[in-house]
């Protein structure tokens, strides 16, 4: 995989997180999955790291809108 292929397809990720979670906002999504792309900087294998970043944002981001409903419910 190139570095452009990549960077397609973890913008392409920002796109379908933000639709997910729309309570979050789209800069939200995009810093967290940014973010956890960068962890991966320097790994010689490319090929699956956009999957990777998928599954730990949607958990990352699944922790926060969780949080925030029992903000709501507390308030």
């Amino acid at each position: 995989m190139t570095v452009p292929d990549e960077e397609q397809q973890i913008s392409e990720l920002v796109t379908r997180l933000a639709g997910k979670f729309p309570h979050l906002t789209a800069g939200v999504v995009g810093a967290e999955v940014r973010g956890i792309h960068r962890e991966f900087e320097g790994h010689r294998v490319r090929e699956f790291i956009p999957l990777l970043v998928e599954r730990i944002a949607e958990r990352q981001l699944s922790k926060r809108e969780f949080y925030r409903s029992l903000d709501h419910l507390s308030a």
